[in-house]
């Protein structure tokens, strides 16, 4: 008996540790409640303004466009409607293009070679390993939940869809990675587009020429590729030109000054521009998603499959979400995920608005930079690749929606197919630009690869807009947490740079006009300025 409770004690005192710690941290939590004064109010509601007028976007635009459904407005109504909301994707997307170039080149200014060399090995480890993490989360849960089970006659929309031949496909995107003409890559993607032409074939039998209708030659046709240019930021090649541009400027030392000294000055005027757009952010957010809400097809009318295909990708894309990523943050850095993410709440609720993680990247340079004091050497650096290469939610999402294509058709996927679609889904995400709905354009190169019918996408087409909108969110969060962990494994070489002149952005803060913008100092210093915000 003694023994007994010998050996109760040690856990006994546990016990007491731990009521005596949470009844320490409630009277502290109870006192501080208690000490909340008016000021304190206020200066909460000051720094955290921007997001609280984000997410009230958010709620009155789907309360308005729920209002809006009775009164059946047309087409031109609805585009008039959105017209605010269009505003803010045109500002968005006019600084992306400079602040990509702008943010790359300086980034890769500030560090030498190796030190960029191992930032960019951590940064694609990290994409590769959370993109085929996506994928399998994706199989796992289509193939467990089963959403593609029942008839296909469900479906009443049948449309044709564009073939592409995924070789192409993947050729097309080592292309764009050397674009020939860097002013055509801001405004122009190579796309190889098909073309037919006519084959005159003569048949010969035993040296014999053989005679048909009364010709020698037979005439067919041939679908032959032929180069072409589609409309929009060649990203991938931007990035491919600023990257190796910026490590040049960077080993030429003196002479790099000049054109280094440019290209951060024209980063912090972007960013300056940002920190205006961001206050009409939530007036457009809010004619956004009221605008898409009235546009969209009758909820009611949708059927019982492509209901459960929705919370299907809904599920994974939340696993993803909340518990992968939060974990890998936690796991690496030890610091907690969800105040991090906190800090980047502004630019997931663009994200969502928007349908865009390029759109969205000004704003998830502002957001990691200021709110959570990521150093900008990585931001500049992990950001743009992230938001052209990342795409977690866009791979997750495209081997989700394969498999349940396949189920639909009631057709079994065996363990090579299912691994094909894997990937498939991983690269096609990679050439995926950060535009809307391009999730829809690399999921014929999956559906081709195992055999599918293309034409199907056309089933998944009618809540495709509202799936890319969270997708969009996975992906942004995905490419602000890879920044996070990549600064964190990086700390020792950038703590070595940060010595030397002339090469450190953390040391350039200090003298730049930037700082005004910046909230690092507000306490030091002055009073927070009208276009900062905090979490």
């Amino acid at each position: 008996m003694p023994q007994s409770n010998g050996e109760n004690t040690p856990s006994q005192s546990r016990v007491r540790q731990i009521r005596e710690g949470i009844q320490s941290r409630s009277l502290k939590a109870k006192k501080k409640v208690e000490n909340i004064t008016a000021e304190d109010m206020k200066l909460f509601f000051h720094r955290n303004a921007f997001v609280i007028f984000t997410v009230a976007a958010v709620i009155i635009g789907i309360i308005l466009g729920f209002s809006l459904r009775p009164y059946k407005m047309s087409y031109r109504e609805v585009r008039y409607f959105s017209f605010p909301g269009e505003l803010l994707m045109r500002m968005l997307q006019m600084l992306v293009l400079p602040l990509l170039v702008s943010s790359l080149i300086t980034g890769m200014a500030a560090l030498d070679s190796r030190a960029s060399g191992k930032m960019g090995l951590r940064a694609v480890v990290y994409y590769t390993t959370t993109t085929i993490i996506a994928v399998f989360i994706g199989i796992m849960v289509v193939l467990i939940i089963h959403p593609g089970k029942g008839s296909k006659d469900e479906f009443t929309k049948q449309e044709k869809i564009e073939q592409v031949s995924p070789a192409d496909a993947f050729l097309d995107l080592i292309r764009n990675m050397f674009p020939p003409n860097i002013v055509q890559a801001c405004t122009q993607q190579f796309k190889t587009q098909y073309g037919k032409r006519l084959v005159h074939v003569k048949l010969t039998v035993n040296d014999t020429l053989l005679t048909l209708n009364g010709s020698q030659e037979l005439t067919r046709e041939e679908l032959i590729p032929i180069p072409g240019t589609v409309n929009g930021v060649n990203a991938l090649g931007l990035v491919v030109f600023s990257m190796c541009f910026g490590l040049i400027i960077g080993n030429m030392n003196e002479k790099g000054q000049p054109l280094r000294d440019f290209f951060d000055c024209l980063n912090e005027a972007i960013m300056r521009l940002v920190a205006i757009i961001m206050w009409y952010a939530p007036i457009g957010i809010l004619f956004l998603i009221a605008g898409k809400i009235v546009e969209m097809d009758d909820i009611t009318a949708m059927g019982s499959q492509l209901g459960m295909y929705t919370v299907t990708v809904v599920i994974g894309l939340m696993i993803h979400a909340i518990l992968v990523l939060p974990t890998l943050y936690f796991v690496i850095t030890r610091k907690n995920p969800f105040v991090f993410i906190g800090g980047i709440l502004q630019a997931l609720i663009t994200a969502l608005g928007t349908s865009s993680s390029s759109a969205t990247l000004p704003i998830t340079f502002k957001c990691l930079e200021e709110n959570n004091q990521v150093d900008k050497r990585v931001t500049r650096f992990v950001l743009p690749v992230g938001a052209t290469i990342n795409m977690d939610g866009t791979a997750l999402y495209e081997a989700l929606a394969a498999i349940f294509i396949a189920q639909v058709n009631n057709m079994d996927m065996n363990f090579g197919q299912i691994l094909t679609i894997s990937i498939t889904a991983t690269a096609a995400s990679i050439g995926a630009a950060g535009i809307p709905q391009a999730g829809l354009v690399t999921m014929v190169i999956v559906l081709t690869s195992v055999g599918l019918p293309t034409d199907d996408i056309s089933l998944i087409i009618a809540v495709d807009w509202f799936l890319d909108r969270l997708r969009t969110v996975t992906n942004v969060l995905g490419d602000s947490i890879g920044a996070g962990i990549v600064e964190h494994l990086s700390r020792n070489e950038l703590k070595q740079k940060d010595p030397e002149v002339g090469h450190s952005v953390v040391e350039e803060v200090d003298k730049k006009p930037y700082q005004l913008i910046s909230q690092e100092n507000e306490y030091d210093k002055e009073k927070p300025l009208d276009t900062e915000t905090k979490m």
